[in-house]
């Protein structure tokens, strides 16, 4: 490890708390280091909030570090009895939030012999539901372990009031380590050994450099029409600086989404323009002229003017179509797309590493990483350097363009066009756009020349490479000595976020090649050189100067030293807790939040029975997915994990409650899934019950506008509701503004009641299964069947026995009370059949004596007797 890794790694061993680095600094090294220090069977350590990426790096790396006990994961496919195995047999364990709750619930795992968690990622604490609660669940049973987290995500905590004091809070950790790129240590460290960075500054073309302009300027008019419309919201961050950031709409919309349903659709609509140009600007930069044609022209629609905010109409988007146009057609309509300006630096930065080569002969592979924004920049510079600018270019207008055979061609993209060769043998190019690594070397004609080319304009049209086999069966050992290879490849290979550091530790490349602006890359690259201090790297930047590119870039470092800047004020101003860690037995952290009503009931005397009762609640395994759970058992209710067939809370042996979201209700009412979920809570249970529950950060009300889409109207969903509360009486509708008072809801309900029993509750509905209703449909009359299925006293239990045993209706009303209850096999049932098939239907109480001795009858019945 470096110093300052090894230093970090010192202080979070030594004493608990949360670890936020830069972007780059290798905080994995960091948590492989300690994920090796507690590889031993005497210790048990859980690890929370890895991705599978993350467990396969870490487990690939400690087996390159040699260690003889490596980490095991823990998923679904692992059986309860099994897991319980893995916990005494110690050691380090990858295991998610959710099975880590149910086994701690279920008493599996055991927590006087857990040494610690580690918590990977861990600004996401908050939203992670399970592990938050699988943390508080540890906590409060274990006051010795350790919690040490772990994250290099420093934004994430710019984004609401008090953040960095609320995930300290929820992690039970007292101490802050902040590492960021100025820190002297990391300063001083980084700088021993530089890697020579070679900058190429690239520049736009006057037609992209005016497109660039058109953008920003409605950008710009964009952020203006939303503080106009909304003069009383905080958009002070909203410029369009900020507006080309990578990541300032996801905070923005975080920021919104509280009082969203207040905006007006226009505002709504302005915001998703602003997020539509910003992909404009993306694709201006890093695509081909022919694409970012393609995506411009999609928005020349009736249909999205219509929608629109009214930018299109403005006459800046028209000079955005007309120089959009023009970088692929000339004045006379002839096909000839503009190359890209950041091929020719490709190029120079190519034909430098090869003379570079070739000056110092020490016979070994030159080995070039070009890493890109994604699979679609590689699929596009592997076919530059293949097939050339134009070529390529050509090809993609063809492909993607709808073009006539009366349109011109230039006379050179004629001359290129000759070779029907192209078309034929990129006719499968489509199935390669998905690919996020090509392996490229120099092609074998010039390799025999032997003779570098003396200009880039040469290597750029003549002196071509050629697809070699993916990297993983690609022999170095084959190549010429003479050819650099080449591998193109996305930052984030098949969504693997530790895709370059795999790459750099397996092929060791010399020459980095950086066609992406990324901070964390670029500190990445510092750390494998003082990593590797024999290895004289040399990266070439390639950038557009003066451009959007560049300000996104600046931006970025700019805000994270903002960020680190405020969290070290908020650590000497903040007051943490003498109790946060949870290991007192006081913590008010891990106190009840709820009053025992209880406890206040056996103070009033005659209640002393009840103070021993443990509230209990059974919950489905796929409820541990929100909140809802969590915030139960810090409200003292036993949480109890059942698979459960009807339902998804069971609160009592009569109460049911099936819980959806808003948009759950809506796709479960369009689908027909809650008719049927209906009916099976009102066949087993007396008080079935629908929760619809609302996201606390959103209205607590029901607009169409909001949680329908445009296609969908609101009354129809609420005609759907109508139809179900008709056809199923006994359901009752519940509706919550937020988890929380769903709790609160759930604690009233079930005062003075008897307690679910969850062997009873796994079993209902589990018997009926799909032969047995198949069998029901083919036998019986569905009809009939329907019919009897409403009658008092017929439930799915006595159903079949009624249907096999009744020859028809005439035959059943002429059956006793007796033979009745022979057939259902309750006494109960069959009197209210009975009763049902017998009574009369007019009410005892019809008609009354009034003063005078008229008899009195109520509404019209009279009426319509006598004209009968």
């Amino acid at each position: 490890m470096l110093e300052y890794e090894n230093q970090i790694f010192l202080e979070i061993l030594q004493e608990d708390g949360l670890v936020i680095t830069a972007k780059g600094l290798g905080i994995e090294t960091i948590f492989a280091n300690i994920l090796k220090a507690y590889s031993d069977p005497g210790n048990l350590v859980i690890v929370l909030g890895t991705t599978d990426y993350d467990e396969r790096y870490f487990i690939e790396l400690l087996k390159s570090y040699g260690t003889n006990i490596l980490p095991r994961i823990v998923n679904a496919e692992c059986p309860s009895n099994e897991r319980e195995i893995m916990y005494l047999e110690g050691g380090v364990l990858f295991i998610s939030g959710r099975i880590l709750v149910v086994d701690l619930l279920k008493n599996r795992v055991p927590l006087h012999l857990v040494t610690g968690i580690l918590v990977y990622r861990a600004h996401n604490i908050r939203n992670a539901y399970q592990e938050a609660f699988a943390l508080r669940l540890y906590r409060q049973n274990n006051k010795t372990g350790f919690i040490k987290a772990f994250t290099n995500s420093s934004l994430a905590f710019t984004v609401g009031y008090s953040q960095v004091e609320r995930v300290m809070k929820v992690l039970f950790v007292k101490k802050l380590y902040l590492w960021p790129r100025f820190h002297s240590t990391v300063n001083n460290c980084l700088s021993k050994h530089e890697p020579d960075v070679i900058e190429l500054h690239a520049k736009f073309t006057p037609k992209m450099q005016n497109i660039q302009t058109a953008l920003l300027d409605i950008m710009n008019y964009i952020i203006k029409e939303l503080k106009r419309l909304n003069k009383y919201l905080e958009l002070d961050e909203l410029t369009v600086e900020n507006a080309i950031a990578k990541k300032f709409h996801k905070q923005l919309h975080l920021q919104l989404d509280p009082i969203w349903h207040q905006l007006s659709s226009s505002t709504k609509q302005l915001f998703s323009d602003l997020k539509t140009l910003r992909s404009l600007i993306i694709c201006l930069t890093y695509e081909d002229s022919v694409s970012f044609y393609l995506m411009l022209n999609r928005l020349r629609t009736m249909d999205y003017a219509v929608k629109a905010s009214g930018w299109i109409m403005l006459d800046e988007a028209e000079n955005l179509f007309k120089y959009a146009k023009s970088r692929v057609y000339t004045e006379r309509d002839e096909l000839k797309p503009e190359p890209n300006p950041k091929w020719k630096a490709l190029s120079e930065a190519l034909f430098e590493i090869q003379i570079q080569h070739k000056k110092r002969k020490d016979g070994n592979v030159e080995k070039v990483l070009i890493l890109v924004h994604d699979n679609s920049i590689c699929y596009q510079l592997k076919n530059y350097l293949t097939m050339g600018a134009n070529e390529y270019l050509l090809y993609e207008a063809l492909k993607k363009l709808s073009h006539t055979k009366q349109q011109k061609t230039s006379d050179n993209d004629k001359t290129n066009a000759k070779d029907q060769s192209i078309t034929e043998n990129n006719a499968d190019e489509g199935k390669h756009e998905d690919q996020d690594t090509y392996v490229l070397t120099l092609s074998q004609k010039c390799v025999d020349e032997d003779q570098p080319s003396t200009s880039t304009a040469d290597v750029k049209h003549q002196t071509l490479f050629e697809e070699c086999s993916q990297i993983a069966e690609l022999d170095l050992t084959n190549c010429a000595t003479s050819a650099p290879v080449i591998i193109i490849q996305a930052i984030k290979k098949g969504g693997d976020p530790m895709a370059l550091l795999r790459t750099l530790t397996e092929h060791t490349p010399n020459n980095v090649i950086l066609y992406v602006a990324d901070i964390g890359i670029v500190r990445q690259l510092e750390v494998y050189q003082n990593n590797n201090p024999s290895l004289n790297l040399k990266v070439y930047f390639l950038i557009y100067g003066g451009s959007v590119e560049e300000q996104e870039y600046l931006t970025s470092l700019r805000r994270e030293k903002e960020a680190f800047n405020s969290l070290i004020n908020t650590k000497t101003t903040m007051v943490v807790p003498e109790d946060q860690d949870g290991k007192s037995e006081d913590c008010l952290t891990l106190a009840i939040q709820s009053n025992n009503t209880n406890e206040e009931n056996t103070r009033k005397g005659g209640m002393q029975s009840e103070a021993t009762v443990i509230q209990k609640v059974i919950v489905d395994m796929r409820e541990f997915r929100s909140e809802l759970p969590a915030i139960l058992y810090t409200r003292g209710i036993k949480i109890e994990p059942v698979t459960l067939v009807v339902g998804d809370y069971i609160l009592t042996p009569e109460i049911c409650v099936e819980r959806k979201s808003v948009s759950d209700l809506i796709g479960s009412l369009l689908s027909g899934r809650l008719y049927n979920q209906a009916v099976a809570m009102t066949r087993h249970y007396a008080k079935p019950m629908l929760l619809i529950e609302f996201d606390q950060n959103k209205p607590f009300c029901f607009q169409g506008n909001y949680y329908v889409s445009r296609d969908l109207k609101n009354t129809e969903i609420t005609a759907k509701l109508q139809l179900l509360t008709l056809h199923f009486p006994k359901l009752k509708l519940v509706w919550s503004p937020s988890p929380h008072a769903t709790a609160q809801l759930f604690e009233e309900l079930k005062q003075t009641r008897n307690q679910p029993d969850a062997n009873i509750a796994a079993k209902i509905g589990a018997d009926d299964n799909t032969e047995d209703k198949q069998v029901m449909a083919e036998k019986y009359n569905p009809r009939i069947q329907d019919f009897m299925a409403k009658l008092p006293g017929v439930h799915s239990k006595n159903l079949r026995s009624l249907l096999n045993k009744g020859q028809s209706l005439d035959h059943l009303i002429k059956l006793t009370k007796e033979e009745l209850k022979e057939i259902l096999g309750n006494t109960n049932d069959a009197e209210l059949l009975y009763k049902g098939l017998h009574e009369k239907c007019l009410p005892s109480n019809e008609t009354s004596l009034g003063s005078k001795g008229v008899s009195k009858v109520r509404g019209k019945k009279l009426f319509t007797r006598i004209k009968k």
